[in-house]
């Protein structure tokens, strides 16, 4: 039996060329105009939420991939740590930040930032290795240090994959290869309820078309 955590990280690897163009809404992932405007009303709705959040001083990115916002967080904090564990998107994150290749389960940041960000990475955390993660979290910040976080919206239709079930789903290449990863969608609600007992306190919210999820807050 395949190992999901394993073989979403060769997704990832292999993926890397296309992935902007996922975000971009470009090529196979191209949306109708009225759709791509509700898409694109979305994407402004969480940079200018993160913007309002006020990333200032040191930055550390977890799973930063091709630095789609890596850009983002280098104009508005002093200094951002961007870790990931592929070499393929790595090398296509061109920001101004500190780049670290490493397992994002397997690594240990040996300092403390202001800020943890994750976008994307956080539904591909599987619930045998939830409390891990945000322990990794919990041990990279300062005192009143914060968490933002950025992430794929419950009903959002824009991105899926086949064969959902269980919190894995199948996703393809252009190519057609197909690759079994770990994929949880999360309610706000639900995702700050269960991050509660792990000592944060999130205020997380829907975009208003649903394409996404988003928010932050710090150690309660």
């Amino acid at each position: 039996m395949s190992d999901p955590v394993a073989e979403q990280k060769r997704y990832y690897a292999e993926r890397a060329p296309e992935y902007d163009d996922w975000w971009y809404r470009r090529g196979r992932y191209e949306l109708e105009s009225e759709s791509l405007a509700r898409w694109r009303a979305d994407v402004a709705e969480t940079e200018a939420a993160l913007e309002a959040f006020s990333p200032g001083g040191s930055v550390l990115e977890l799973a930063a991939g091709t630095g789609i916002w890596t850009r983002k967080l280098v104009r508005l904090a002093d200094r951002v740590v961007a870790v990931d564990a592929n070499a393929e998107t790595l090398a296509l994150n061109t920001s101004a930040a500190e780049l670290v290749r490493a397992d994002v389960f397997e690594w240990e940041s040996g300092e403390c930032f202001d800020l943890v960000f994750f976008s994307f990475w956080l539904s591909h955390v599987p619930e045998e290795r939830f409390d891990e993660f945000w322990s990794l979290v919990g041990a990279a910040l300062t005192p009143g240090g914060r968490v933002f976080l950025v992430d794929s919206g419950a009903g959002d239709k824009a991105h899926t994959g086949i064969d959902q079930a269980d919190g894995e789903e199948t996703r393809s290449l252009a190519d057609g290869r197909t690759f079994r990863i770990v994929k949880r969608r999360w309610r706000p609600d639900e995702l700050a309820d269960r991050v509660r007992p792990l000592g944060f306190a999130l205020g997380l919210h829907d975009t208003a078309n649903g394409h996404f999820l988003y928010g932050g807050g710090g150690l309660s």
